[in-house]
């Protein structure tokens, strides 16, 4: 997956649409025959930045805000509204429970943005072409 803009988190994009890549993957695999499980994705998942600046919590931020920001996080979540990881740190001095609140409150809510995008993409036609029919199983990867 590559990143083409780099404005917030280069990592937490790359993640956002990796999950699109591999959606596409498993669609591709299912048309081939080679999944053994028909549906082997259990959610969507999405990843954000999330930041305070001037006291204000802020998703998604610029290379400007992200250097001078107080707080600053990572966040990644399904579209089932459960957390697969939580990464951060106050930038030089400690931050109240309260915000990481508003924090995850506003990384849900920008994550629920990008699940709506992951699925307009995804109700696209496949961008690639097919397989014909399903090819003899065979262990993944093989």
């Amino acid at each position: 997956c590559d990143v083409l803009q780099a404005d917030g988190g280069t990592r937490t994009a790359a993640i956002t649409g990796a999950y699109v890549a591999l959606s596409d993957a498993v669609t591709y695999l299912a048309a081939a025959g080679r999944l053994s499980d028909p549906k082997p994705l259990s959610c969507a998942i999405a990843a954000i930045s999330v930041g305070v600046v001037d006291g204000r919590v802020r998703v998604d931020l610029p290379y400007e805000e992200d250097s001078r920001a107080e707080v600053d996080m990572n966040i990644v979540a399904t579209d089932t509204g459960t957390l697969v990881e939580v990464q951060g740190t106050g930038e030089g001095a400690t931050f109240p429970r309260s915000t990481l609140d508003k924090m995850l409150d506003a990384a849900f809510g920008a994550c629920e943005t990008l699940f709506a995008v992951q699925r307009e993409a995804l109700a696209l036609p496949y961008p690639g072409v097919l397989p014909e029919g399903p090819a003899p199983k065979k262990a993944f990867g093989s």
